[in-house]
């Protein structure tokens, strides 16, 4: 079976790899590893790299990468597919795959670190003062849920942490709560990406910040039910996503049975506001409404679909 030890990386692609890459380095405070003529590799903390931004005409998702557990080589996982028939591709550093979304799946291989030592107890000249601790997890919208659980359980070994109904599955990796969570809409995007920071002091430094940058929260901040993070969602329209800054998730028991919530109020938000709706969309005319405030000063959401 493929073990995976953690998300590495999210692969995004962008129009204009420079402003991309400052953005995102100024913007969320990632640390620029590598800085190509098509590909730039930006970092959270002491991670390799957490975010690859990919030059391309068509913006968007592009794949997620997950780091496979110790023992578990790319020969390993690539049998492990052909074994169960699941078309892929090996390159030198990773296997290559596609979930039932399409949406891309990297598999890179274990890395164990140089200095085995907390972050906080190391030194740096690079980190910049606010900077998120790691990649967290990713959410996916899906007309398919039963079919993409089914994948990423069987497939790529993950454990299912909760379900919402017939309408979500939060699946988990290691202790954390979550690393992909998938909610049932009816169509597939990769909805957003997620950046843990310390406290909810740090997630204030951060939402000032990006204010001051134009930025716009979808939703929150909030308190999840399931996960237990406390949450806010910036809007990313270059890259047709959203980011969620996230602190305090739950921490799982290693003998952790899944558990059923019901489709209400606290299970996504303790603290009682649902997200309005423009936040499940990504084209233009919705972001633009979310963008001015429409929904909350009553006017409806503009008719259209999921994306562009």
């Amino acid at each position: 079976l493929i073990s995976l030890r953690r998300i590495h990386h999210v692969c995004l692609r962008v129009e204009d790899l420079d402003e991309a890459t400052r953005r995102w380095a100024i913007q969320f405070g990632l640390t620029v590893r590598e800085h190509g003529a098509d590909r730039s590799y930006l970092a959270c903390d002491y991670e390799p790299y957490s975010l690859e931004l990919a030059q391309s005409p068509s913006p968007g998702p592009d794949h997620t990468g997950y780091e496979l557990s110790r023992g578990i080589t790319l020969d390993d996982a690539a049998d492990e597919l052909a074994r169960l028939g699941i078309p892929h591709r090996r390159s030198a550093g990773a296997v290559h795959l596609q979930d039932p979304d399409e949406h891309g799946i990297e598999l890179v291989p274990f890395t164990a670190e140089d200095d085995p030592r907390p972050p906080v107890a190391r030194s740096t000249s690079t980190l910049p003062a606010f900077h998120p601790r790691k990649l967290g997890h990713v959410n996916s919208l899906t007309a398919d849920l039963a079919g993409m659980t089914e994948f990423y359980c069987e497939v790529l070994g993950m454990r299912i942490t909760d379900r919402l109904g017939d309408q979500g599955t939060w699946l988990h990796i290691n202790a954390d709560h979550h690393t992909v969570a998938l909610v049932e809409k009816g169509f597939a995007h990769l909805h957003h990406i997620a950046f843990e920071l310390t406290d909810w002091g740090e997630l204030r430094v951060a939402l000032d910040h990006l204010a001051q940058h134009g930025r716009w929260l979808a939703w929150g901040p909030l308190r999840h039910g399931l996960g237990r993070n406390l949450s806010a969602y910036v809007r990313i329209p270059e890259e047709e996503c959203l980011v969620e800054l996230f602190s305090d998730m739950e921490q799982l028991e290693p003998d952790h049975e899944p558990r059923d919530w019901p489709d209400d109020v606290r299970s996504s938000n303790t603290w009682g506001i649902l997200p309005p709706r423009s936040y499940f969309r990504f084209d233009q005319a919705a972001v633009e409404a979310e963008r001015r405030g429409l929904e909350a000063l009553g006017a409806p959401l503009p008719a259209g679909g999921g994306v562009d």
